[in-house]
Formats: structure tokens, sequence, C-alpha cells
């Protein structure tokens, strides 16, 4: 459901209908897709609306099909998309593997469900680990953006789609179902005023009459070329390591104890942080935008200085692995966690803080 409000110039919509209309204003022409819960109204918004700016809808015969077809799309430089739910982007890894290992760019969005196996419908972040160490085979990783409201679903979708073409390299975008089933009123941005300066795709299949053929691979046989190939890639990862690192910081300034959470998490965390200020309890928050590359440098800058960091998930501990490595023994580590679909609330995140400060 849309309510547009005229006097606010905001729009009410869901997560999940945001990053749609987001991709199609950044261009997405292509989406292919295939039904699951809690993401469906992704595929749903995109079929209402790609007839209207002359795109392909097409719902694919199981989510292998669809990540195939968006190789296929991003092959000839369409910008592309696919979106699923935590059991469907496992399917998808394989052909997330070989986009990277093309160096093909394509977005693809996870609103994460409870698991493992089937597991249930309810709002998870256990698919972080899945996220951001490539989730597929070889030596490979994807940029992923955790967003934790519906503007930023809307955003980042913007924002994922030049990095994709950017850096030659799928972009996943991490939220979960809560976040996707989620209705807030939002301003469509003309994201694109912040679009990044990007090189033409000289590399896409459009047909060689009048050039030199050229050849999208992954397959690489001859002695040495792979490791080469897989050096190249590192080189590439690094240079996102550098360059796209993205956080939000919270009252940290006199914080005692700083709380380390992203998307739904971070939402209860900060209101957490607003009810312990209240209370005169200092209390702050860090909140990575990009879950790979990882604000490692600044999270341990912080938490030197702080000296206790929590880190809450909806899970059995995930995103801490990365806390701790960030921190390298720089400051106390503590974790608190809810999995399988269970939302802890801020009151009870503000417990466990007095807990441990």
């Amino acid at each position: 459901m849309i309510i547009e409000s005229k006097r606010l110039n905001k729009i009410l919509m869901t997560g999940n209908e945001a990053i749609a209309e987001g991709a199609i204003l950044a261009g997405c022409r292509h989406y292919f897709g295939y039904p699951i819960t809690p993401q469906n109204e992704i595929p749903a918004h995109m079929a209402k609306r790609m007839p209207d700016v002359g795109g392909c809808f097409l719902q694919a015969e199981s989510e292998v099909a669809a990540i195939n077809m968006v190789f296929g799309s991003a092959a000839v430089g369409a910008r592309s998309m696919t979106s699923s739910s935590s059991p469907g982007i496992s399917l998808m890894q394989e052909g997330i593997s070989y986009l990277a290992g093309a160096e093909l760019p394509a977005v693809i969005v996870n609103i994460c469900r409870g698991g493992p196996g089937l597991g249930n419908i309810s709002g998870s972040q256990g698919d972080y680990f899945q996220a951001t160490r490539g989730g597929g085979h070889g030596d490979y990783r994807t940029i992923v953006l955790g967003p934790a409201s519906v503007q930023e679903m809307y955003n980042l979708t913007f924002l994922a789609f030049d990095l994709a073409d950017f850096y030659r390299n799928p972009v996943l975008i991490l939220a979960d179902g809560v976040l996707g089933q989620m209705m807030e009123p939002i301003v469509l941005d003309d994201c694109r005023k912040f679009k990044m300066d990007l090189p033409e795709k000289t590399w896409a299949l459009t047909g060689a009459k009048n050039r030199q053929p050229r050849v999208v691979k992954s397959l690489y046989m001859g002695e040495g070329e792979l490791e080469e190939r897989n050096w190249l890639l590192a080189k590439k990862y690094q240079k996102i390591q550098q360059d796209e690192v993205r956080y939000e910081e919270y009252q940290i300034e006199d914080a005692g104890l700083l709380l380390v959470a992203y998307g739904l998490s971070a939402r209860i965390g900060r209101a957490a942080v607003n009810m312990a200020r209240k209370q005169g309890i200092a209390l702050g928050l860090f909140r990575p935008i990009t879950l790979y590359p990882f604000p490692s440098s600044a999270l341990a800058d912080r938490a030197a200085k702080i000296g206790k960091v929590l880190t809450i998930e909806m899970n059995t501990g995930q995103m801490v692995d990365d806390v701790r490595l960030a921190v390298n023994g720089c400051c106390q580590t503590f974790f608190y966690g809810r999995p399988g679909g269970g939302v802890f609330s801020d009151e009870e995140v503000l417990r466990y803080c007095l807990h441990v400060m």
C-alpha cells in the first residue's frame, strides 16, 4: 500500500516497496525473482511498475534460475536485480560467486527470516555470516549494506546500483522481515544527484559488429591464470575496504558503554540509548551501515576510548566476531542476542547494559 501526503511531501511505504521503487528510479530495468515470504512485496511492486517504465519483470521457476537470469542481463550492461529471503538466497550462492568471478554488477536483496532450515517468517539477522563472507565458493566478497529504516531501504538502493557498477561487483542489501514489512513515511528524493562518477561499461556484451569481441567469464584453466585473477579481485576488495566504509555514531562522546548494532537492532539500540540518557546513564551507539566493508578502524578508535562494547544482534552472535576482530582486545566486549525471529525490546537491551556497565 502506498499513501501519499502532499502536505508533508512524503509517501507512506513499506520497506519492501521502498527498495523496489528505489531500484526502478535508480535505473533498474531487469528484475528476476521467485516468491518467498517476507519479501514478496518487492516482486509484487516490480510486476506492477516495470511495464510503466519499459522494463522487464520475470518470475523465474526458481531462485537458481533467477540469479542466472541476473547474470545474463548484467553481462550486457543492464542494471539488474533480484530479491529473496534467507533460504532463497542460499540457493543463489553459486550464481553470486559466478557474478563476482566474472566481475558483473548486480544488486541482490535479502529480507532475512528466521533459520536455519525453513525456520519461520519472522525477521532475523541470522544471515550476517552468509552475506559478509561471500556465501558461495571461492575467494570473493560482496559489498553489503545494512539499512535501518524505510528511508534507508530507498536511499541505499540507489547507492547499491552505483557501487555495483563502479566496482563491477555484486552488492547485497541485508535487511529483515520486520524492516521489509514496516511502514514509514519517506521522502522520494532524487538520489541521482548523489550519483557516483561511473566508468563506461566497455566490458559489456553489446554485439561485436564494429569492434573486437569481448569475453565475460569466471573460468581460468591456464597455469597460474586463476591465481592471478584472484589477486586482481583481492586488490579491488582492498580498495573497497579503503574507500567505501560507512557508519553512524549516536551519543558516543561521553559514553561509558558503546552499543554496536546494525539494521533493526540498531533502531532498538537507539531507543535504549535515549531511555538511558533520560535516566542519566551514559550510553552510546555505533551503527555499521556497510557490513562489508566493516568499519573496523573507526570502531576500534571509539572502543579504545570508551573501554566497553556491547554488540546486540537478532541471532546467536555473528557480527560480534567482526567487532572483536576490530577492537583486537583493546576493551571489554559483550554480546546480547535473540535468534530465530526473536526481537528484543529497548527495555530489555537497557537492562543488559546496566548488567555489564
